[in-house]
């Protein structure tokens, strides 16, 4: 039986992506980890934790995305989004094992119209968008047995996010502002969790850069009035601009991203952003 090593167990698309393995039979053997128990940016710790499981897959979940604290912890940033990803990328090529990278839109700087394919040039703004796109260069040059996946907005019935923030000041609040002049992918990360095992699944070598989101484009404004309507909270919302809600990182105004690689080569199909919402906030409403 394969064996897959799913590193940042306990964040977000670590959650799901244990979620899916207990709730479907899947012909893997699943080692989790989270950060407390492997810390990516100690190169030894890497390289033993691999020399004793021998995987076959690696998807690396770990990463350093609180972005606007990455402007003041810039090392820290770093360490994990590049250095953690180069180790991890050395330790795979040592046992020959396929690297699945979750990065980011964040690598571009969104000053576009279109859609963003996964060869456009990248020029990230923010301390975050810069390390995670080292990240992905390092992981590619160490190993070039690398499937990047680039995704936008996560958010899950897990953890911080920005779903579970927006019901949080529903129940709280009369009135709240939303920024309503960036451009972007919701994604749920179930879906992404879906995603890497289907490229696991496959069979299919296609290395390199990939983009896997839910579609269309929408705005932090119209991503919360779907939560509240959906929620049938009353709440007024009200939408701003980026002036209006400054933060210490910038934001790419708009980081659509092109979805049509990872369908060409993999054959996976995103889905409505809107209907993964619903069935998060169905899961949500059953936890209360």
């Amino acid at each position: 039986m394969k064996k897959i090593l799913v590193t940042g167990a306990g964040g977000q698309l670590g959650n799901c992506i244990q979620k899916l393995a207990a709730s479907r039979n899947l012909d893997y053997h699943f080692h989790f980890v989270t950060s407390a128990q492997l810390d990516i940016t100690d190169a030894a710790a890497v390289q033993e934790l691999f020399a004793e499981i021998k995987p076959d897959f690696c998807i690396n979940a770990a990463a350093f995305t609180a972005v606007d604290l990455a402007e003041k912890e810039s090392e820290k940033a770093f360490a994990v989004n590049a250095t953690g990803a180069e180790n991890l990328a050395k330790a795979c090529a040592e046992v020959k094992c396929m690297l699945l990278h979750v990065s980011t839109d964040y690598v571009f700087d969104g000053e576009t119209e279109i859609s963003y394919s996964e060869d456009n040039f990248t020029n990230p703004a923010s301390v975050y968008g810069q390390s995670k796109l080292q990240g992905e260069e390092l992981a590619l040059e160490h190993h070039p047995e690398t499937v990047i996946i680039r995704t936008s907005w996560l958010y899950s019935e897990f953890n911080k996010n920005f779903v579970k923030t927006m019901l949080a000041l529903f129940a709280s609040r009369e009135e709240i502002g939303v920024v309503g002049d960036q451009y972007g992918q919701p994604t749920n990360a179930n879906d992404l969790a879906e995603a890497l095992m289907q490229i696991i699944e496959s069979g299919v070598k296609g290395y390199g850069v990939f983009h896997f989101s839910n579609y269309p484009e929408t705005t932090w404004y119209d991503f919360a009035a779907k939560i509240a309507e959906y929620t049938r909270a009353d709440t007024k919302i009200n939408k701003i601009t980026t002036p209006e809600y400054p933060t210490p990182a910038s934001r790419p105004r708009r980081s659509t991203l092109s979805l049509d690689k990872i369908e060409e080569v993999y054959g996976i199909e995103s889905r409505h952003w809107e209907n993964s919402l619903e069935e998060c906030l169905d899961i949500l409403a059953a936890e209360k």
